[in-house]
């Protein structure tokens, strides 16, 4: 699975592969060394960029590299071709010798600098600095590294509870409805209880804290009605998809609820040393799913279950009871992948995890977990949930339309599942 991920990534990396322009505190660090180089402390300097994050933090990193070079005469013009033409103007009037512009791609291309030489006939010379251009892929940018990562977190996280319930040989088409669910109640209660925008802390954790047991309770219906009635978890779970989208919409009056506080962010869009909090929260959940999966009895349970029901009842496993527990699990972490995404989006939504379980099913499948149960890993599906990412996220970068997408989505799944298929029977046994 690995080697897959990393043909992927090889692959919209070569495809992205683009000619890009150095920008922000990096690039104005490298110019100012070439200043101070090329050009003696008198020459003037007009630092030219476009109204942006990226601009300023140019401009911010050449003003304190020349400081020190003691550069004296250092304008600035940021987003305002005028302001440049005034400073220019009044260097002009004063038969300045030598002025140096610098620019960054957007204000390169303001109509001041197209032939300064012309409008400014009394500077002696016009030296004009643009950060020069690279090649590089925009797959392998930091940021969309980032929010790769960042993206997929809600997925991921649905996807450990659907791999316990894979493995069992079961199946839970509800998750994606029980995130709307969760991310509609855990807003309700912050708003119309905890006071809205003026929310504690106390009153947005034991929000999020009544969402995830809602949609665990659901997760406790489905399990005890395939377990107790066997019933095939393909029906219960959809008609219970079919219920919390309903109760979803109930609750928010078909509307996104809105009014949270600041605060709320920290989950889905706070960082901790840049990292984001989500993926943090997503990748200790997997450290504790590994675990119990692997190294624990419950795991070994849970495997026992999907492998051969009536064997591991009759060697004395609980396997109703580990049914129960799986959807359990699932519907909690739906609830959790639920109040993420309200957090990451300001608002509960009751259009929130459409079509999440397809999604989530492919990350499961994909990362190795039998459809039949009894195998699968932790990690592997986490591996899964990046391919599915790196795959959607490439092909956005490539503006693959979204019908498209679809049905790149849907030959990724069949062939997880021919793949695990011939696994199982075997390469001769599919010959007549």
């Amino acid at each position: 699975m690995i080697l897959v991920l990393l043909v992927f990534c090889l692959f919209f990396s070569v495809m992205t592969l683009q000619q890009q322009s150095p920008a922000g505190a990096a690039a104005g660090k490298r110019i100012a060394g070439a200043i101070l180089r090329q050009y003696g402390p008198g020459t003037p300097v007009l630092i030219a960029t476009g109204a942006t994050e990226d601009g300023r933090n140019m401009i911010g990193a050449i003003e304190a590299e020349l400081q020190t070079g003691q550069f004296e005469t250092v304008a600035v013009a940021v987003g305002d071709p005028r302001a440049a033409r005034q400073v220019l103007d009044g260097w002009n009037d004063q038969g300045t010798q030598q002025v140096l512009v610098v620019t960054d791609a957007p204000a390169s291309e303001w109509g001041v600098f197209r032939e300064p030489d012309e409008r400014f006939a009394n500077i002696g010379s016009v030296d004009q600095i643009t950060p020069e251009p690279y090649w590089w892929s925009n797959f392998l940018t930091v940021e969309n590294l980032l929010n790769i990562a960042d993206r997929i977190v809600v997925i991921a996280v649905i996807a450990i509870g659907m791999t316990m319930v894979i493995v069992t040989a079961g199946i839970d088409l509800s998750v994606g409805s029980l995130v709307a669910l969760s991310a509609v109640t855990g807003a309700s209660f912050i708003v119309r209880v905890g006071g809205a925008e003026q929310a504690s802390v106390m009153a947005m954790a034991l929000g999020g804290l009544i969402a995830i047991l809602l949609c665990a309770g659901v997760g406790f219906f489905s399990g005890m009605t395939v377990a107790l009635l066997d019933i095939p978890p393909f029906i219960v779970t959809l008609a219970m998809m079919l219920v919390a989208s309903g109760f979803a919409y109930i609750l928010s009056g078909g509307q996104s609820i809105y009014q949270l506080p600041d605060g709320f962010g920290w989950l889905g869009a706070g960082t901790t040393f840049n990292v984001p909090n989500a993926v943090i929260l997503m990748l200790l959940l997997y450290l504790v799913a590994h675990v119990v999966m692997s190294h624990t009895t419950l795991g070994r349970y849970i495997y026992a279950t999907g492998g051969n029901e009536e064997a591991a009842r009759l060697s004395g496993v609980p396997t109703r009871k580990i049914k129960v527990f799986v959807y359990v699990v699932a519907g909690a972490l739906a609830g959790l992948g639920g109040m993420i995404e309200a957090s990451q989006l300001a608002s509960g939504r009751p259009n929130s995890g459409l079509m999440y379980e397809l999604y989530v099913i492919a990350a499961v499948v994909v990362g190795g977990t039998s459809l039949t149960g009894g195998e699968g890993k932790i990690f592997g599906t986490l591996i899964g949930a990046f391919i599915i990412a790196v795959i959607q996220n490439g092909m956005n970068l490539m503006l693959v339309e979204s019908y498209t997408q679809k049905v790149v989505f849907g030959c990724v799944i069949l062939a997880a599942v021919v793949v695990d298929t011939i696994k199982k029977r075997g390469w001769l046994s599919l010959r007549p």
